[in-house]
C-alpha cells in the first residue's frame, strides 16, 4: 500500500485561526447592533452662518434650470443643458428624497449656507437633509459658491 508524498497531502486550514476569524466576525456585528448613532450630527458647522441663501429650483422647458432667490423671485442663473453637472446631480437627490418622503413641491427652498469656520452646506429644511460640500472638493464648492454670491435677489 503507498502512502501519500509530502506533496499530495491536503493541508488544512488552521482551526485556531479560523476561529479567531469567526470571534471577531461576530463582535463586530454584536457592537454594530449593540451602539446606535447618537443624535449629533458631526457634519454640522461648528462656527455660525455668514452668508445665507434660500433658493428655489425649477427644470425649464429648455432643459436649463433657473435657480432663483427664494425671498425676491429673481433669477440667480440659468444652467444651460450639459452644464453644472454637480449642481444638477446634488439637486436631483434632493428632490427624489422630497418625493419619497411626500414632502412639498418646488415651492418651498433650499438653503445655501457659507459658515464662519469655511464651510459651505446645502440643507432642505423640508426633509432635514444636509450635504457639507467640502466633503465633493474645491471645484464642486466653487459651483455652489458662485450662485450664492450672484447678483439678484437678496441674501439672508
Amino acid at each position: 500500500m503507498q502512502t501519500p508524498s509530502s506533496s499530495t497531502r491536503r493541508r488544512r486550514f488552521p482551526r485556531g485561526a479560523l476561529a479567531a476569524a469567526a470571534v471577531a466576525v461576530a463582535l463586530s456585528f454584536g457592537a454594530a447592533l449593540l451602539f446606535e448613532p447618537n443624535d449629533s450630527d458631526l457634519s454640522r458647522p461648528n462656527g455660525a452662518p455668514r452668508v445665507t441663501r434660500d433658493l428655489r429650483f425649477e427644470d425649464t422647458p429648455t432643459g436649463s434650470i433657473r435657480i432663483s432667490d427664494a425671498r425676491t423671485g429673481e433669477t440667480v442663473t440659468d444652467l444651460a443643458p450639459g452644464t453644472g453637472g454637480f449642481v444638477r446631480a446634488t439637486l436631483r437627490g434632493f428632490a427624489r428624497e422630497r418625493r419619497a418622503a411626500d414632502g412639498p413641491g418646488p415651492e418651498t427652498p433650499f438653503r445655501l449656507t457659507a459658515w464662519s469656520d469655511g464651510r459651505l452646506t446645502l440643507e432642505d429644511p423640508a426633509t432635514g437633509r444636509f450635504v457639507d460640500l467640502g466633503a465633493f472638493g474645491p471645484t464642486q464648492v466653487e459651483s455652489f459658491t458662485t450662485i450664492l454670491v450672484a447678483e439678484g435677489g437678496q441674501r439672508r
